[in-house]
């Protein structure tokens, strides 16, 4: 017996990626700047048959405005009326039925703002698609020597996109390509040797441009292939039965390259891309085409050969495909190599990917890091809010360094989007990230009381999704908050998520997520289940089965009795067969009316939401023996149902059971349809049974109209389903159950809105169903009041009292009666403003930036809804230093809860504040407390504004500087420290000067000429030094130096090399005259130097000759002789010219290859010289070269 057995549980593991890599994500109800969601792709090429549609989404706290700029001007929609923007979104809709699409082309880019910030869409160049007609032109027929190179040009119109170049003959049929006949990347097709049978008229290129939806066709190439002998019997009809071509073939020879041309080449491809590499040769035989990297291996899983070898096809290319790659072509003659130079570019791509958002709360540090990498190595452009960095308004708490962003100390109103710009040559890449400064007490995202589940000894990951700013802090406890958890089973990953490296069933029960940070607490619940795994007890067994005999395979399966488990099979690693044959029951597989084909290894695969397990067998087909085979079939419908004691909910179902069929009946299924709810033929299960029993006792909801029907179950299947039974119907009944989700909630100051979860159909139990509602005011002896309510699921109650506690009751009723007394739920009505400020209120300074804030509460019956918090409106009136301008810039700090006190972090120093203090509830905020001052004592001063040299000199520099912006009290004086710069990493002794605050410039004395110094100015108040600004210098060289240095173009010995090298290359010269015009004299040359060509043949550069001539005469093709390796006949000005053959008329072939028509033509050097006096044919040489003959 063969058996193999597979076992394959699934884990949590791929899970952890998604824990650990999520960003951290504010939700849309506290605000925010705007993100964008969704954004059509940077190149957009449009339908010209349809609306355009440029997509922006995006998402924001107040939800962003949008606009958009075309070719980097505003683009106002509203003058534009065939364009709208689709509401809530900054979605472009371009109608182009009434204008042409071409004018909607164009660079976009969209803008989505708030009051917290600009977000920026990539730039979307939006470009229609072109399909250009075929340029006209006449292609003349092509008649070829048997054996030769031969290559088709394509040539098709340049559209956009570039089209997709096919061949195909006149009845669409594409034209057979192999190793010898393949069609190039560039679409022209090339014949590495031509046969008889590759002569045809109707060789068509095609160019389709999906686009565009349509296909173009390039005129008919009618190509003619002729043998030597059919070349001759052609020519000796016209030339006195001379044969032309002699009597030999064309000899097979070693492969030449058709392309590339040249010994080798090189290639630039860009990272991500296809690289893709085509070598096509000729020879004869046809050559084969083999690839290999110098150096190297060719990776093999992302390598692929197309065109029979000539094309080499590297998907996803990479850095480390860089390098040079080897074609040979070879046949039995020889070989031959082409070396193609692969250099790898790369347009910008994310490092650990594109920058995330960042959310603070105030006085926090944080970095924006925009890490990207390309090659060449990419250019990093910063912009907050659309604006270039550099123009923004300038933030101390912000710092940039390169690729990454630095704050220190936010402060509330820091908030903006960023945009993080890296571009090379090859591309671009845009990303908008945010800084949200927030004080937000902490929440728990992960759904209250979600049920995890795991199988025993996986591991098991409990989600603990928050938000909060200050990012929250979170702990875990099991059972109870004095629960701690084993550090060795247990560890908590950094988004918070619990990890059960290996889950037992101790570790199954409640546990609670507790996320803290300064400004509250906030607990979340969720439940670990751990399961059993699913394991197969009674495994397939190797069977043999005679042909057209049944069989059955067992895989019984032990699994948690609470999953769903799901039987799969399997023949042979594929699905079954899709054939009534094959019958899946719960723990087998029945075959029927076996036949050869269904020989081979079954497999079942019992899966549960959670885990599966796997087992195999398998099965041989034999041929049928004589015994009579034992017949097994699915069993016979049950028959004979009857009802007995009946009673209001629940009544007994007997019936017979039908023949088994040599298989025992495991089970029966009874079924039930309810013909006053749904229509008739709407079958539901109720319950199952034994297979050795034949009655049932079935419990039934009242106000059912029941009718029942019985179905059978043996290891062959299911049996037809019984007759239906006689219906029968229950008596209506009082509801069982009240509505749930009750609440009580208020939409306006003086109302009252409940809300319930209604009853379905069947808990109805009878008609008329309806709902009593029923509400009080939380107090005592208050009475009831009540109405009802029919087919709704919420009622209104009005001129209520503002913000009152209720009780309330919802009871359902119906035509018999009504439920038990229910549940008493709670609720408040609505909310108003709050009617009172915060009083007394005090302030007291900390320091020269913080201040804190105390208020006695507000009572909370003054509040009038729910306590949400207070926000303290601050701004600066101005700096107590006379020359700072004025401020009146408000600023808002908000503290959720039942705060008595705040601070006020980043002030300004030495500056006047006024502040007052509202509470606010979910309706809205109160009156403001009286507004008070105070002051804030010095600081430390900014940067110096500037600092420049005014002047330079030998030993000496000139500085003038400018007091800082920020003097943060009244200033002192200032320091000046320099040091010389003696290299990249050395520096000499620090200087330091002492300034008085009203000087603004200096002389700094006795410094070395020709020598780079670093200065360092920094301001002083009574609180001490702020900030240096630096600047480096240069003092000027000494005269005496520079009159050292010594000019290379007045030394003798450079003017001798120049004197040598220009000799030398005037013997080179003499030399290439002087082998120019050696070689004798021959019969052509005489004709040529009495008939000279009006063509003047220049001079080649490699070997100094003339033209096309060359100095041996057995390269001359003779009278008689047959056609050059080249293919190509050259006319020459012998007085044996074949024109004497013939009077005129245009020299053609026919079909068969027979020469018809007669020669004419003018030679154009005669005409010159004997006008119309005399005329002469071509030579029929010449002809055939006009017919692209012998190529």
């Amino acid at each position: 017996m063969v058996m193999k057995r597979r076992r394959r549980m699934t884990t949590l593991m791929l899970m952890v990626l998604g824990h650990l890599a999520s960003a951290l994500e504010v939700p849309l109800d506290l605000p925010q700047p705007p993100t964008i969601t969704q954004q059509s792709p940077k190149d957009y090429i449009i339908d010209p048959r349809e609306s355009i549609l440029i997509h922006c989404e995006a998402k924001g706290k107040p939800h962003p405005s949008f606009s958009w700029t075309r070719n980097g001007s505003h683009f106002d929609v509203d003058e534009h009326p065939n364009v709208q923007m689709r509401r809530q979104s900054g979605t472009l809709v371009v109608d182009i039925s009434r204008e042409q699409a071409e004018s909607f082309e164009g660079q976009y880019q969209c803008t989505a703002r708030n009051k917290h910030g600009t977000a920026l869409s990539n730039n979307i160049v939006v470009r229609q698609p072109r399909s250009p007609l075929w340029s006209k032109e006449k292609i003349k027929p092509i008649i070829i020597q048997e054996g030769v190179a031969l290559v088709l040009p394509c040539r098709p119109p340049a559209g956009f996109p570039p089209p997709v170049v096919f061949w195909m003959d006149n009845n669409f049929q594409r034209l057979p390509q192999s190793k010898r006949v393949s069609q190039s990347l560039n679409g022209d097709l090339f014949f590495s040797n031509v046969l008889r049978q590759d002569s045809r008229n109707d060789y068509i290129c095609y160019a389709r441009f999906p686009r565009t939806q349509t296909i173009q066709q390039k005129q008919p190439i009618s190509v003619k292939v002729l043998d030597l002998d059919a070349i001759n019997d052609t020519m000796a009809a016209f030339y006195n039965d001379t044969d032309l071509f002699g009597e030999d073939p064309v000899d097979e020879r070693r492969p030449t390259f058709l392309t590339p041309s040249v010994p080798s080449s090189s290639k630039m491809v860009l990272r991500g891309q296809v690289l893709e590499m085509e070598c096509i040769a000729e020879g004869l035989p046809t050559p084969d085409i083999s690839w290999a990297k110098v150096g190297g291996e060719l990776p093999a899983t992302r390598t692929s050969f197309l065109h029979h070898q000539k094309t080499l096809r590297i998907a996803n290319v990479s850095e480390a495909d860089a390098g040079e790659y080897q074609c040979t072509a070879r046949n039995k003659h020889g070989s031959v190599g082409h070396a193609i130079a692969v250099t790898v570019k790369a347009a910008p791509y994310w490092i650990g990917g594109a920058p995330r958002n960042l959310v603070m709360a105030p006085g926090e540090n944080g970095v924006l890091t925009c890490r990207a990498s390309g090659t060449p190595k990419p250019d990093i452009q910063w912009a907050i809010n659309g604006m270039a960095i550099e123009n923004s308004p300038k933030d101390p708490s912000r710092k940039v360094e390169e690729d990454s962003i630095i704050f220190s100390q936010v402060q509330t109103g820091s908030s903006a989007v960023y945009q993080c710009n890296v571009s090379n040559q090859y591309g671009y890449l845009l990303a908008n990230a945010f800084v949200n400064v927030l004080s937000e007490p902490p929440r728990v995202l992960t759904p209250a009381n979600k049920v995890y589940q795991v199988i025993r000894n996986q591991p098991a990951l409990l989600d603990c999704t928050s938000f909060g700013s200050p990012i929250p802090k979170i702990t875990w406890f099991k059972d109870s908050r004095s629960g701690t958890l084993d550090a060795e089973t247990h560890s908590v990953h950094d988004n918070g998520t619990l990890e059960i490296g290996v889950a037992q069933p101790k570790h199954g029960g409640k546990y609670t997520c507790v996320a803290r940070n300064s400004l509250g607490i906030y607990e979340n619940h969720v439940h670990l289940e751990v399961k059993e795994p699913t394991r197969i007890l009674k495994q397939p067994e190797y069977r043999v089965v005679q042909r057209g005999r049944s069989v059955v395979l067992e895989c019984k399966v032990k699994h948690d009795p609470s999953l769903v488990p799901t039987m799969t099979w399997l023949k042979d690693h594929s699905e079954l067969p899709d054939d009534d044959r094959f019958l899946v029951d719960s723990d087998s597989l029945t075959i029927s009316d076996v036949m050869e084909s269904d020989a081979g290894v079954y497999t079942c695969i019992m899966n549960t939401t959670l885990d599966q397990d796997s087992a195999s067998a398998e099965l041989t087909v034999v041929e049928v023996t004589p015994t009579p085979p034992v017949v097994y079939e699915r069993p016979e419908p049950p028959t004979d149902l009857e009802l007995t004691d009946q009673k209001k909910r629940s009544v007994q179902l007997t019936w017979i059971p039908g023949d088994e069929h040599n298989s025992p009946i495991q089970k029966f299924v009874i079924q039930y349809e309810d013909t006053l709810h749904h229509h008739r033929g709407h079958w539901h299960n109720l319950t199952e049974v034994p297979g050795t029993k034949t009655t049932a006792h079935l419990k039934l909801s009242p106000y059912v109209h029941y009718t029942f029907r019985v179905l059978a179950l043996n290891s062959m299947g299911v049996s037809q389903p019984s007759f239906p039974s006689k219906v029968y119907k229950t008596e209506a009944a009082a509801p069982d159950d009240n509505p749930t989700d009750v609440h009580g909630f208020g939409t306006e100051h003086n109302n009252l809105v409940i809300s319930w979860k209604p009853l379905s159909g069947l808990q109805a139990n009878g008609p008329g169903l309806h709902y009593r509602v029923m509400w009080r005011q939380k107090v005592m002896d208050s009475d009831w009041t009540a109405v009802t309510v029919a087919n709704n699921s919420k009622f209104v109650v009005s001129t209520t009292p503002t913000f009152v506690p209720y009780e309330i009751k919802i009871q359902a009723v119906n035509d018999y009666g009504a439920a038990p007394e229910p549940t008493i739920a709670h609720g408040y009505s609505g909310e108003d403003l709050p009617l009172a400020a915060p009083d007394p209120v005090q302030v007291f300074v900390l320091n020269s930036s913080l201040a804190e804030v105390h208020w006695e509460p507000v009572p909370l019956k003054l509040i009038r809804g729910y306590l949400k918090g207070y926000k303290v409106y601050y701004w600066r009136d101005g700096s107590l230093h006379k020359h700072h301008p004025h401020h009146t810039e408000k600023q808002i700090l908000t503290f959720s809860g039942n705060h008595s006190h705040g601070k006020l972090p980043g002030l300004h120093p030495y500056s006047l504040y006024s502040f007052n203090v509202r509470v606010f509830n979910g309706k809205g905020e109160g009156p403001p407390s009286a507004t008070q001052q105070f002051e804030t004592p010095e600081g430390v001063p900014g940067i110096p504004s500037s600092l420049t040299v005014t002047n330079t000199n030998l030993d000496s520099l000139s500085l003038a500087w400018q007091p800082p912006h920020e003097r943060n009290g009244v200033l002192t004086g200032y320091t000046l420290k320099y040091q010389p710069v003696n290299s990249s990493t050395e520096w000499g002794p620090e200087e330091e000067l002492a300034l008085a605050a009203n000087e603004s410039s200096v002389t700094v004395p006795d410094l070395k000429f020709s020598t780079r110094y670093k200065f360092y100015l920094n301001a002083k108040t009574h609180k001490g030094a702020g900030p240096a600004v630096t600047m480096e210098a240069v003092t000027i060289m000494d005269e005496a130096v520079a009159s050292r240095q010594v000019d290379i173009a007045t030394q003798g010995w450079f003017i001798g090399l120049m004197c040598a090298i220009a000799l030398l290359i005037l013997i080179i010269l003499i030399i290439c005259f002087i082998q120019r015009n050696k070689g004798g004299k021959y019969p052509v040359k005489e004709k040529e130097d009495a008939h000279t060509d009006p063509e003047f043949q220049p001079m080649k550069d490699e070997d100094c000759t003339f033209g096309e001539y060359s100095d041996n005469e057995d390269h001359k093709p003779l009278k008689g002789s047959r056609t050059p390796s080249s293919g190509t006949v050259k006319r020459d000005n012998s007085d044996d010219s074949l024109v004497d053959y013939g009077e005129g008329g245009d020299g053609q072939f026919n079909e068969d290859g027979s020469f018809i028509g007669q020669y004419s033509g003018k030679s154009a050097s005669r005409d010159t010289a004997e006008g119309h006096e005399s005329s002469e044919a071509p030579s029929p040489i010449h002809a055939i070269n006009s017919l692209n003959s012998f190529v």
